[in-house]
C-alpha cells in the first residue's frame, strides 16, 4: 500500500469519495483505487440496485427522482461510516445537504470533473440514465452541470479532469496527487 495519503493524519476514517457527473468514470476509477490503494469499493447506484433488486430506471418509474433520492441518501449515510472504503457516488448525490455533510466530514472527496460533451459521448447509449431519456440530451447533461458543478468544486478536496484521459492515467493521477496532499502541497485543487 502505498505510504502518504493514507497513512495521513487527516484521514481518521481513510475514506475516499468520488463526485462528478454522470460519465465522468467514478465507477471504473473508483475501482481502480480501490485496488490501488487496499480498500474496499462500493457504488451508491450499484448498491442501491442490489438492496432493492430493480434497476434506476424502476425506482424512478415508481417512485421519481425524490424517492430514488430518499434512497440514496440513506445508502451514502451508511457506506460513509465504514472505514477504509472508495465510494463513487451517483451524479446528483451532491444535491442533498446531508450528502454533502457527510462525504466531507468522514472521507477526501475527489471531483472528477467531465465537460458535459464528453458525457454526452460516454453515455450516449446507455438506457439506464433516467435523467437523459429526452429528446436532447446534451442540453440537460449542460444544465445538470450548471447545476451540480458548484456543489462538486465546493466539496472537493481534489479536483481532476478525466476529460480525454484514460482512466488508468487519471487513477494513478489521484494517487499522486492525494500523497501531495497529505504532504500539505497546496496545488491539489486545480484540474488540469
Amino acid at each position: 500500500m502505498p505510504s502518504g495519503w493514507y497513512d495521513s493524519p487527516m484521514m481518521a476514517k481513510n475514506n475516499l469519495f468520488l463526485v462528478g457527473p454522470m460519465g465522468a468514470g467514478k465507477t471504473t476509477i473508483g475501482r481502480q483505487l480501490a485496488q490501488t490503494l487496499k480498500l474496499d469499493f462500493f457504488d451508491s447506484d450499484h448498491e442501491l440496485q442490489r438492496r432493492t433488486g430493480v434497476d434506476i430506471p424502476t425506482i424512478f418509474e415508481f417512485e421519481g427522482e425524490a424517492g430514488f433520492r430518499l434512497r440514496e441518501k440513506s445508502i451514502i449515510d451508511e457506506l460513509t461510516q465504514r472505514s477504509g472504503i472508495v465510494l463513487a457516488t451517483g451524479g446528483g448525490a451532491v444535491l442533498e445537504a446531508e450528502n454533502r455533510r457527510n462525504l466531507v466530514s468522514r472521507g477526501t472527496v475527489v471531483f472528477l470533473y467531465c465537460s458535459p460533451e464528453q458525457q454526452y459521448e460516454r453515455t450516449l447509449k446507455d438506457k439506464n440514465r433516467p435523467l437523459l431519456q429526452l429528446e436532447d440530451p446534451l442540453a440537460r447533461l449542460k444544465e445538470l452541470m450548471s447545476q451540480r458543478e458548484p456543489l462538486y468544486r465546493g466539496l472537493a478536496d481534489l479536483v481532476v479532469s478525466t476529460e480525454h484521459r484514460p482512466m488508468q492515467a487519471v487513477a494513478r493521477d489521484i494517487v499522486a496527487r492525494l500523497n501531495k496532499l497529505a504532504d500539505g502541497d497546496a496545488r491539489w485543487r486545480s484540474a488540469e
